[in-house]
């Protein structure tokens, strides 16, 4: 099987929007769902451009952004957890996958400076 970051990232996008539309909407809710919306489904999108850099520089800042990306999702994930502790368990899923991808992104980065 062909290791596809692509896909990955666009099936993590799609599983962050549909746990988004499981939180209950609150004056507390609402703006952390925004923002966690926002990084977890950019980190697909940037690695898209990524994929398609015009030069290794392009690439490079690219990649940089889907690892910080990553890391964003991972903290939104967690002050979620705190206004509604219910999804924990999903949000827990979710944030490993968040970690994983930046790992991977700072694995590349890293092998970029070699």
């Amino acid at each position: 099987m062909k290791y596809d970051l692509e896909e990955r990232t666009a099936k993590f996008g799609e599983d962050i929007i549909k746990f988004a539309q499981k939180i209950s909407k609150n004056s507390i809710t609402l703006p952390l769902i925004s923002q966690l919306v926002r990084a977890g489904t950019s980190v697909g999108a940037n690695y898209c451009e990524a994929d398609d850099a015009e030069s290794g520089k392009d690439f490079k800042h690219k990649i940089g952004i889907c690892k910080k990306e990553a890391r964003e999702t991972k903290h939104w994930l967690r002050m979620i957890v705190i206004a509604e502790p219910e999804l924990k368990d999903e949000a827990r899923r979710l944030w490993k996958e968040a970690k994983e991808l930046n790992l991977i992104f700072n694995s590349i980065t890293n092998k970029l400076k070699k």
